[in-house]
């Protein structure tokens, strides 16, 4: 019988951290509790962590601060809680290495979703799993995407993508001229079915944009996103 997946939950309100525990414990899941952010760091080192739900707003070192060094060192999927809900603030958390994000108050059923989700996800990045007959190396215009070893390069530069971030642009690339609702998103690249979470598709475009170029992702009003029509227009499969 294989071992319950570990969470580590960085979150110095207490309430809050014992509720998260106390039903990821139900869940199935193994968790520790760090109550702040350096406290976190070193658990985070201790443990190895499957997943860490980490709240933004720690005392000492903050939030944003911990997601850039666990993710420097051994990274792991960040699922951030935040009482801060503004476009700006949520784009920084992602940018930090934050997979998704939680805006409090939050119920338990989602947040329980979001993180098995995450774990589905890196599980599949672990195996190096790709589309049945789908090229493991895709070639868009200036981008070059290995798509088993993960990385992307632009120009023949690296660029880091989260997990999240680096499976949507997967997903669109090998769907050029499609375009996607939210809610299709949501279910076909994050894995959530309750269609909760738009603006985690919102964030997540807007980061993809700013590490790739304003044409990376294409808004078609009062639909959803798909693939940008230069990046499309150039774009192949190797």
């Amino acid at each position: 019988m294989s071992a319950p997946p570990t969470v580590l939950v960085i979150e110095d309100e207490q309430t809050i951290a014992q509720a998260v525990a106390a039903r990821l414990r139900s869940e199935g899941f193994a968790v520790e509790v760090a109550t702040d952010g350096e406290a976190g760091v070193e658990a985070h080192d201790r443990l190895r962590p499957d997943l860490v739900v980490l709240d933004l707003m720690l005392p000492g070192l903050d939030g944003l601060e911990v997601c850039r060094r666990i993710q420097r060192d051994h990274p792991v999927p960040v699922l951030v809680l935040t009482a801060r809900d503004t476009e700006d603030d949520l784009v920084t958390g992602l940018a930090a290495g934050a997979d998704d994000y939680l805006t409090k108050p939050f119920s338990g059923r989602e947040l329980v979703a979001r993180i098995r989700a995450l774990l589905r996800r890196a599980d599949r990045a672990a195996a190096g799993s790709t589309a049945t007959g789908a090229p493991t190396t895709l070639a868009v215009a200036d981008l070059r995407i290995d798509v088993g070893a993960r990385t992307v390069e632009r120009a023949g530069v690296t660029v880091h993508l989260t997990p999240t971030e680096f499976d949507l642009l997967v997903f669109l690339v090998r769907r050029p001229g499609q375009v996607f609702t939210r809610a299709q998103l949501l279910t076909d690249v994050w894995g959530y079915r309750d269609g909760s979470g738009a603006r985690t598709v919102d964030s997540h475009v807007r980061a993809l944009r700013a590490k790739l170029g304003p044409d990376a992702v294409r808004t078609v009003h009062g639909v959803g996103y798909g693939l940008g029509a230069t990046v499309a227009a150039t774009g192949s499969a190797a």
